[in-house]
């Protein structure tokens, strides 16, 4: 198997670092984590799981995670959340595969937990990310919020489950979005989109019919009705802080 590097950008993540860790430790050769200023021991309990600490100033989730990608010492990379742990079998999975690989790139399921459950449909599940890849094939676009791997290489996918455990109460979740719409409206409105009525109306409800019907987000009960009414209000606010964005231009 190929030597790999656990890349975690961190920010006030001592609460869920060691699980993260622990679960990729017999992986990976090197732990490579770049945090942002964090104030509760975040790097000092990096460097006591054998991690290598570096600093740098918050540049946006994209090149923040390109910078950490470029810092590792492996081309092979697993890039992870602090509040991230692969099961064992997706452990397992990833060792198998990479015994003998077939793609540079690979995808994996990750299940989001929301309101105390993990949820199972809808937009919760499966939520397919691409986690592990070559760098000289593949890395993080340049996106300060919603970032995403980009590769022009097939990608795999692979067995086993990347558990999203977040600790957020519903108002802490709630804040997160309303910075990552502000956010994701400044990046639209910096590259020229503007947001018509239809769009501002009809996205949120082609989400709903999508991830509440087609993927049966209903039967994830309470946590999956709000997961995503939330998901459908963030669509609608994006565009609506797009337009109040174009409108201070002047473009609407």
């Amino acid at each position: 198997m190929p030597p790999i590097s656990l890349v975690i950008i961190t920010q006030n993540a001592a609460a869920s670092l060691s699980a993260c860790v622990h679960s990729a430790r017999a992986l990976v050769d090197e732990v490579v984590v770049v945090d942002s200023g964090s104030n509760d021991g975040t790097p000092m309990l990096a460097q006591s799981l054998g991690a290598r600490v570096i600093a740098q100033d918050w540049l946006g989730f994209g090149p923040q995670k390109r910078f950490a990608v470029a810092a590792a010492r492996h081309d092979w990379v697993l890039c992870l959340d602090a509040d991230e742990q692969l099961t064992p079998k997706l452990a397992a999975a990833i060792q198998a595969e990479l015994a003998e690989p077939c793609h540079h790139a690979y995808r994996l399921a990750r299940r989001n937990r929301f309101m105390g459950r993990y949820l199972r449909h809808g937009e919760g599940y499966p939520d397919w990310c691409l986690r592990l890849f070559d760098r000289r094939h593949a890395n993080w676009s340049e996106d300060l919020v919603h970032e995403a791997v980009q590769t022009q290489t097939t990608v795999g996918t692979l067995n086993g489950d990347l558990l999203h455990d977040s600790a957020e109460d519903l108002a802490s979740y709630l804040d997160k979005q309303n910075r990552y719409t502000s956010l994701q409206a400044a990046e639209l409105a910096s590259r020229g989109k503007t947001a018509g009525l239809a769009r501002l109306v009809l996205s949120p409800l082609a989400r709903f019919f999508k991830f509440y019907l087609v993927r049966r987000g209903f039967l994830d009960g309470l946590p999956g009705l709000v997961h995503i009414c939330i998901g459908c209000f963030n669509g609608f606010i994006k565009y609506a802080k797009l337009r109040e964005l174009s409108r201070q231009k002047g473009q609407v």
